[in-house]
């Protein structure tokens, strides 16, 4: 397999209530060459929650020793509970052909930056503060408490924008999927990454004689 037949790496990271899962979900289901990584947890299933399909739940101790194994090419503990995303499983997808998506936090995206793994990082922005918390107050049966620690963790992580490749806006879930998918075509794109298959094309103008019709 050439470094072309590679799939490629995507990570989206954003505060809570911005509807990250939510757009990986809807481009995969777009997109046929694009998997969404599933993670691991340590947390148990909630309410309508698979294991292997939704997340893979372990216990504590499990994840603890995955990480002194270093299995997880990134973690987090994530308000008490720890979350993680495989390495082995990541790679065996990439290597296969397969486009991955991770849905990670800030902390866990520059783990992924630091181990030097190509990647194209996205962050996702609401329209405002107001929006984010109307939306998060609107979903959530937490306590006041965790409501207050969940957007003060947002409004920490917000300026972390810049440390990424793009940013969008989720205003609307279709146009931002639509902006979503853009992004991944023109990565795809890429120079460095279509050169094997840009050299293929121009061999054919190279070797093939111009026929002369007259």
């Amino acid at each position: 397999m050439t470094q072309n037949d590679r799939g490629l790496l995507f990570i989206i990271s954003a505060a809570s209530g911005t509807g990250k899962t939510t757009l990986a979900e809807r481009l995969v289901q777009i997109l046929p060459n694009l998997r969404m990584s599933r993670s691991y947890t340590s947390r148990p299933a909630r309410a309508g929650e698979r294991a292997g399909v939704d997340y893979n739940f372990v216990s504590r101790e499990v994840f603890e020793a995955m990480i002194a194994r270093h299995e997880f090419l990134e973690w987090a503990n994530v308000f008490g509970n720890l979350y993680g995303t495989s390495r082995a499983d990541t790679e065996a997808l990439l290597a296969s052909g397969q486009d991955v998506v991770l849905v990670i936090d800030v902390q866990g995206a520059k783990q992924v930056k630091a181990s030097g793994v190509d990647r194209t990082s996205i962050f996702v922005l609401p329209p405002s503060f107001e929006i984010l918390e109307r939306r998060l107050r609107g979903r959530s049966a937490n306590s006041e408490a965790d409501m207050q620690r969940r957007l003060a963790t947002a409004r920490a992580e917000a300026g972390c924008y810049v440390d990424y490749d793009y940013v969008v806006i989720n205003d609307r879930l279709e146009p931002t999927v639509v902006r979503l998918q853009e992004i991944i075509a023109a990565e795809r794109s890429r120079m460095h990454r279509m050169t094997p298959i840009a050299e293929d094309v121009i061999k054919t103008f190279r070797n093939k004689p111009i026929t002369n019709n007259q």
